[in-house]
């Protein structure tokens, strides 16, 4: 047979002073529970609660880093419209010189755009490692 949960039914209403109360929050808000009702619960229960630890230097360079990313992905986007533009305009004067110019800036840029997107995906690959070894 299986095991039924028990519904809690009983509640304990407890009063904090506006400092005592803030210290609570600050507490909560460090560690990885949703609701405050599971962090006080395991903590008057003395079960164990994961705090986290942000290294606030590694998020500022992950922010950054995200920003570079999306400036990188927006340049290639603007290349491929420029050589879609370009390929539409086919027959007409210049288009040629234009296609051929493109696609050896397109050939020489992307490289450069994958690259430094996997070095990107790296960074946050090893950043997410270390932040997930922090918590355990």
């Amino acid at each position: 047979m299986e095991k039924q949960e028990e519904n809690r039914s009983r509640r304990v209403i407890t009063r904090f002073k506006p400092q005592e109360y803030e210290l609570l929050e600050s507490r909560f808000k460090k560690t990885m529970f949703r609701k405050l009702s599971e962090y006080t619960r395991n903590v008057l229960l003395e079960k164990s609660v994961t705090v986290t630890y942000r290294d606030k230097a590694m998020d500022d360079i992950l922010e950054e880093l995200i920003l570079l990313k999306r400036e990188l992905n927006a340049v290639g986007n603007n290349l491929n419209q420029a050589i879609r533009s370009i390929n539409a305009a086919h027959g007409q004067a210049g288009a040629e010189l234009w296609r051929n110019l493109l696609s050896t800036i397109s050939s020489r840029v992307e490289p450069a755009i994958n690259q430094i997107r996997q070095q990107l995906n790296q960074y946050s690959e090893i950043w997410s490692r270390r932040s997930k070894a922090e918590k355990a």
